[in-house]
């Protein structure tokens, strides 16, 4: 048993109850394309703020396919431009490419190699060419991520148009693009050209329907399940919808009569056991057996993507040392300290009720150290 912190100061004892994860698929998803998008681990003992643990970061990789889903590599949950530079990008996108093996994944196409300060549309696209040629070349289907630099350089929807334009007109394949919406990176508001995120969602359908032989998919991040839905109902036919919605992921992978949306997701990366599980459920024509394992879920995620949203890492990365996954609480650029000791309590809680606990002895013992730091007794 723990002495665990909740909000409002309330301590709380907690022992372990909840189901335990499912058993890992015999094969991948068929009625939806799921991404799990990793998290890298650090090298604890490193000096560098950006060293990488290569074999345990690679290791987790080949649970997520294992798991039956894909890997989306080197996005948002990887601490792309929040403390894993481009160099290691680099590596951590050839490293993948290696081991992938005619395994689904795909990988952040982005911009984060340009030097600080005022860019052009055409150094931006210049930028995106590069790492795409780098993706591309590995194997991986590229994600065009939003791209900060163009957030700053842009004065109005006719910037996007132009450096996407560009783009898509040379990409020598379909792309998905990825559309991340301002809680998960302040420095991208107003993307699209415009403050209102439904005027933005029109601006993205706009921009698909030119350019569609082009774009295979769109991952949508704004948290924001009515727009993503109807967002989703106005893309061409050809282009698909990946929700990023890791609020309300449930119901908008399940769909509607008019649609679905596939699944590219941070939350999948610390459930993947669950979530392939309840995936193959779908498959069956079982939505009630979908739901009753996904939706357990939500508070969890919920809790992790919490306001400041673009800290969720820290939770992801809490859950990977729980269940094993990696020998230590220690992040990229130190992000572990970006999360109190309440909210990584609550995240405890809620993985067990979750059924998201691989080993609840583990968990435990790995637990109470933290604990103890933090003067919970």
């Amino acid at each position: 048993m723990l002495v665990l912190p909740a909000p409002g100061g309330e301590l709380l004892n907690w022992s372990p109850s909840g189901p335990r994860p499912p058993a890992p698929p015999e094969a991948p998803p068929a009625s939806r394309i799921a991404y799990a998008a990793a998290h890298v681990v650090a090298d604890a003992l490193a000096d560098e703020p950006c060293a990488v643990d290569w074999d345990t970061t690679l290791a987790f990789r080949e649970h997520l396919w294992s798991c039956g889903l894909g890997v989306a590599e080197a996005m948002d949950t990887a601490q792309r431009g929040m403390g894993l530079d481009w160099p290691t990008t680099r590596e951590l996108v050839t490293r993948t490419g290696a081991v992938a093996a005619g395994r689904r994944w795909c990988a952040g196409v982005g911009t984060d190699q340009l030097p600080p300060g005022p860019a052009t549309v055409s150094s931006i696209v210049d930028a995106w060419r590069e790492q795409l040629d780098l993706v591309s070349g590995a194997g991986a289907v590229p994600v065009v991520m939003a791209s900060r630099a163009l957030a700053a350089a842009a004065t109005g929807p006719g910037d996007y148009h132009a450096a996407y334009g560009k783009l898509l007109s040379e990409a020598g394949g379909p792309v998905l693009l990825h559309w991340l919406g301002e809680q998960f990176d302040p420095a991208l508001a107003g993307y699209w050209g415009h403050a209102d995120v439904r005027a933005a969602a029109r601006e993205l359908a706009a921009l698909c329907a030119e350019h569609a032989p082009a774009i295979a998919g769109v991952k949508v991040s704004v948290l924001d399940a009515e727009v993503e839905v109807e967002f989703r109902r106005a893309l061409p036919d050809g282009v698909a919808c990946y929700t990023g919605d890791d609020f309300n992921y449930p119901a908008l992978i399940a769909g509607d009569a008019e649609g679905h949306s596939e699944a590219l997701l941070g939350i999948f990366d610390p459930i993947a056991p669950v979530a392939a599980a309840a995936l193959r459920r779908l498959d069956d024509g079982d939505r009630a057996g979908f739901h009753a394992l996904l939706d357990p879920t939500v508070p969890l995620s919920r809790e992790i993507f919490r306001a400041p949203t673009r800290h969720y890492k820290t939770g992801v990365v809490f859950l990977a040392h729980l269940n094993g996954h990696q020998d230590h609480f220690r992040m990229i650029a130190g992000s572990e300290s970006a999360r109190t000791i309440t909210h990584l309590a609550t995240l405890l809680r809620l993985a067990d009720e979750a059924g998201v606990l691989a080993d609840p002895d583990l968990a435990e013992a790995r637990m109470r150290p933290l604990l103890q730091v933090a003067g919970v007794v």
